[in-house]
């Protein structure tokens, strides 16, 4: 039997929020892709200060990354914030001609409404006054400050005014406590060209991974 043609040549993973390049799910996607003769890349939120993170730094990382990336189709992958600044980046003329799927795991779609949810439920007081929230960083597994920028930035973007124009896969997690899977479901709902797969897991989708790979592989045209 000969191998699958992939539907792409080259996936960009977009990690979540005080996450980094290096988390499992990562790890995960590029050694399989690896496999598979996929390229890939992670771009490094985090950078140049996760203090100065906003949504549009975000987008402009992602579309300096896909530029960067070898010619042909590519896929975007996001995590969490990285879901929601997937989303926003497909809409992108200097991304959407050139991207043929993307694969949103626990999106994070309210984040420009409901920034506070994912951000751990500190109250706006706590942020305001000092212009930063100290929060804790799972990658350097130490609190870190992130800038009020990110709250007034995200409430630029609404996820729910987007209509995804390639082929979606989501993974949402039915036990997320940092993403409300009914938001999740209704949004998904309201757009029938997206395939959600509702997962017994919490947002991490940890113990899910192995079935998160194999339906992505088959999404991605690596298995038939």
């Amino acid at each position: 039997m000969s191998p699958a043609t992939p539907a792409v040549g080259h996936v960009l993973y977009l990690h979540g929020f005080a996450s980094s390049p290096h988390s499992s799910k990562a790890a995960r996607f590029e050694r399989e892709l690896a496999a598979h003769g996929i390229g890939f890349s992670c771009p490094d939120f985090n950078q140049p200060s996760f203090q100065t993170l906003t949504v549009t730094r975000m987008l402009d990382q992602t579309r300096a990354a896909v530029a960067a990336a070898p010619p042909g189709p590519i896929g975007l992958i996001g995590s969490s914030l990285g879901a929601f600044v997937a989303l926003h980046a497909a809409n992108d003329d200097a991304i959407a001609g050139r991207l043929a799927l993307m694969i949103l795991l626990a999106p994070a779609l309210d984040f420009g409404g409901n920034r506070l949810r994912q951000l751990g439920g500190h109250g706006i007081e706590e942020w305001r006054p000092s212009g930063k929230l100290r929060v804790f960083h799972h990658a350097d597994e130490q609190e870190r400050d992130v800038g009020f920028a990110l709250y007034e930035d995200a409430a630029r973007y609404d996820a729910f005014a987007v209509e995804p124009a390639v082929p979606t896969l989501v993974f949402q997690g039915t036990r997320d406590a940092s993403v409300d899977p009914d938001m999740v479901r209704q949004w998904c709902a309201d757009r029938p060209s997206i395939d959600l797969r509702l997962l017994d897991d919490e947002h991490q989708l940890t113990a899910s991974m192995g079935e998160i790979w194999a339906e992505s592989a088959r999404f991605l045209g690596v298995l038939s």
